[in-house]
């Protein structure tokens, strides 16, 4: 009598067979991202007809016709693109504006410092991460304007009036950056304090630099600020600049953190004090890294305003990038017909790195700091 029982077993391992065609490859990432639909189609063919005009014209205004080498009289032909020779013969001042050329190495140093800080503190696995922090946050701030402004140590005096171009954009953003986390973490905690005058100095504070447009801040620190001050006492124009930047986007970066802190479940306001910490302890060790890991968009987003913005130190006459662009192609010397394009182009491509770089990086911590479980 056979035993219906006895089930075949396979001992050995079945050839491995390729994933359908359909679900892998790059016909299924087209179909599941630019076909997916008849509006995603539409919407993917006009996008292609766009670029496929568009794309031509950029390179061969950027590129093609481009005048690289040569003089100004190569770059007056209206049939020839981007006029580089512009951007290299004046690059000093876009960069420098009216720094002494021989001090040039000052600010290449403190960059190149600044970067040689940096990059370590944005690298999570980086060693002596609290050394490197006191000598950025402390030491680096008085090496910078030591040599930025010298008077000490046999170097010569430049006063900030001088500054200009890419250097002062880069001083702007960096100050302005680094002052106004920490300037929003503060009132942002303020705002939801139990103390009555705390909250409502955080609130007015916030809603008042909140109303008003960054230029009138700016108009404020430059025209109105130095009425109120003693006679014979006076801010200098880029330090007002500075404060006026930091604190108005130190309000913006407030409500970012703030809805981070209400994003934060009540289970870890309650763990934090059934251990026994006590406010600053709990906000430091538990509350503040989750809340601020909620929104990094929202802070990155802050800081490419900020960015962006510093092009408006322009309005109360400071060469800042975009202003320096502009002053250099005031000259008649260096006029042709595709100047001013060629510089706007130069300034666009230099936000778009800054900004793009800080996006890029945002991305990065956003998924090393993801907790959550992808099935």
């Amino acid at each position: 009598m056979t035993d219906t029982s006895y089930q075949y077993v396979r001992h050995t391992e079945a050839p491995k067979l390729p994933p359908p065609g359909r679900s892998t490859g790059i016909i299924h990432w087209l179909r599941s991202n630019l076909f997916s639909s008849v509006s995603n189609t539409i919407l993917t063919i006009v996008t292609v007809i766009f670029l496929s005009w568009l794309l031509p014209l950029l390179y061969n205004f950027l590129i093609g016709r481009a005048v690289f080498t040569g003089t100004m009289d190569d770059c007056r032909v209206e049939t020839f693109g981007a006029c580089w020779v512009f951007i290299t013969g004046r690059a000093s001042f876009m960069f420098y504006g009216f720094y002494p050329m021989t001090e040039y190495w000052r600010p290449n140093t403190v960059f190149i410092l600044g970067l040689l800080l940096v990059i370590p503190l944005l690298m999570p696995k980086a060693p002596f991460k609290l050394a490197n922090l006191i000598a950025f946050f402390v030491v680096y701030p008085i090496i910078a304007v030591t040599l930025l402004i010298g008077g000490v140590f046999g170097l010569e005096h430049v006063p900030t009036e001088k500054w200009g171009g890419l250097m002062l954009t880069l001083v702007l953003s960096v100050v302005g950056v680094v002052g106004s986390f920490p300037i929003g973490i503060l009132l942002a905690l303020g705002r939801r304090s139990n103390m009555p005058i705390i909250k409502t100095i955080c609130i007015l504070t916030i809603e008042l630099w909140r109303a008003v447009p960054l230029i009138t801040v700016l108009f404020m620190a430059s025209v109105m600020l130095p009425l109120f001050v003693p006679s014979g006492f006076t801010v200098d124009k880029v330090i007002r600049a500075m404060i006026g930047i930091t604190i108005f986007y130190g309000a913006y970066m407030a409500e970012t953190i703030r809805g981070g802190l209400q994003a934060m479940p009540r289970g870890q306001f309650e763990a934090a004090s059934a251990l026994g910490l006590n406010y600053w302890k709990s906000m430091i060790f538990i509350i503040l890294p989750q809340a601020l890991k909620y929104v990094i968009p929202g802070i990155v987003g802050t800081f490419i305003s900020l960015v962006k913005d510093t092009s408006l130190v322009s309005i109360i006459g400071m060469f800042d990038l975009l202003n320096a662009i502009n002053a250099a192609g005031s000259d008649a010397a260096w006029a042709s017909p595709t100047k001013s394009f060629t510089g706007y182009a130069f300034a666009i491509g230099i936000f778009f790195v800054l900004c793009f770089s800080l996006s890029r990086y945002a991305k990065y911590m956003e998924n090393r700091l993801n907790t959550g479980h992808k099935r």
